[in-house]
């Protein structure tokens, strides 16, 4: 599904991560962790294809148009409603999405009745769930989550918990920049820590400690 090799990545002569290796597959969720100023945003955008790497290879068995990538804007336009923004995005990736899909992508991260609202008026929280439902109503086979749970209540993070469990058990491959690492470990099969721009743990979640290496 994805695998780099040896990436590194450089912004001028700052170098921002080196020798990064790693395979994601189908049906697993793998957590990415570090300090902060790791470069796991940086790294996030590379697999997504948003960055080039300065060196080694990034190989993509899916394509681009089935990658979902949650980063920390939340890609919605504020004047059209939160329908809108859902009917545009699934119309951008060619899918025919009835109006009740629509709503119930909404329902799923308890949108529903702000269906018809400007995405505008949206607190940052509403905002960031609406953002989710449009990744996972298009169903990619990659997801990228870079701190998704970022401005997101109790039972927003619930919701946002729910939809990763349901993507990896379709199939999707998934990689997450998670805040809170040690309660999301039961949550992932692997984890990729980073840190001093090299890769400082690579496998099972079950094997990592947080306490190790953030």
């Amino acid at each position: 599904m994805l695998r780099l090799d040896k990436v590194a990545k450089f912004y001028g002569t700052r170098l921002i991560i080196k020798d990064v290796s790693c395979a994601i597959e189908p049906g697993t969720v793998t957590i990415l962790a570090g300090p902060n100023g790791a470069g796991k945003s940086t790294l996030l955008k590379i697999m997504a294809g948003l960055a080039r790497p300065s060196a080694g290879t990034v190989d993509r068995t899916v394509a681009e148009d089935s990658i979902g990538y949650v980063g920390h804007q939340t890609f919605i336009y504020p004047d059209l409603t939160a329908m809108e923004n859902l009917a545009f995005w699934s119309l951008m990736h060619g899918l025919d999405v009835r109006e009740e899909d629509l709503l119930h992508a909404l329902d799923r991260v308890e949108l529903k009745r702000f269906a018809f609202e400007r995405a505008g008026t949206f607190s940052r929280g509403m905002a960031q769930r609406l953002n989710l439902a449009r990744v996972f109503l298009l169903q990619p086979s990659l997801i990228l989550l870079d701190e998704p749970g970022t401005g997101l209540d109790v039972r927003s993070m619930a919701i946002l918990h729910s939809e990763i469990a349901a993507a990896r058990e379709r199939g999707a491959g998934l990689v997450w920049i998670s805040h809170s690492v040690a309660a999301d470990l039961q949550r992932a099969d692997m984890v990729l820590a980073i840190r001093d721009k090299r890769v400082d743990f690579y496998g099972p979640a079950a094997d990592y400690t947080p306490e190790a290496t953030c």
